[in-house]
């Protein structure tokens, strides 16, 4: 099912996520909705607070830019190796419109729980080196706006509150006595 995105700064976009104690059908159906909600949007990925649920899951697909990768939905993923530096200019789903070059780890490893519960590492590099350190930032409440300065926040922060204004005025009103 395909939900809606928090746009920052949306208070729960600053929160730190739980961790999952048990990968069950819950869990599943919540990773089902982030595969759903980030091809909708479109994206190469999602974390579950940006669909305001604060628990550490999040889901990957950078085949657009690395055909050789495939799907990837990680439950509390833990980063364990960061190597080199790059810079990306990165974009992100609860920020729509806005993009920004940002340094990161060139390559990581990462070690999580799969949809089916079962503990797993991944090497990563490239896009999903880069993707993968943006998705576990949602998780620990930040953003990639974090690693900006603060004038560059401030100017992207006023940007976000008027399309924020723009898009709920362009809602129609719901019937009096309707609940929300």
């Amino acid at each position: 099912m395909v939900r809606d995105i928090l746009l920052w700064p949306h208070p729960l976009l600053s929160q730190v996520a739980a961790p999952v104690d048990a990968v069950d059908a819950s869990v599943q159906a919540l990773i089902g909705d982030l595969f759903d909600t980030m091809y909708a949007a479109p994206g190469v990925g999602l974390a579950a607070p940006q669909l305001g649920v604060l628990r550490q899951v999040i889901v990957l697909d950078t085949r657009a830019r690395q055909p050789e990768s495939c799907p990837i939905a990680m439950v509390n993923p833990r980063l364990v190796a960061l190597a080199g530096t790059t810079t990306y200019r990165e974009g992100c789903l609860s920020i729509p419109g806005e993009a920004e070059e940002v340094e990161r780890a060139e390559r990581v490893s990462v070690e999580y729980l799969d949809e089916l519960g079962q503990p797993q590492r991944l090497d990563c590099e490239g896009l999903l080196a880069i993707a993968v350190q943006h998705e576990t930032d949602h998780l620990v409440g930040r953003v990639y706006l974090d690693h900006l300065s603060p004038l560059t926040r401030a100017l992207i922060r006023q940007r976000m509150r008027r399309r924020k204004r723009e898009r709920a005025s362009a809602r129609p009103a719901a019937p009096v006595g309707e609940a929300l």
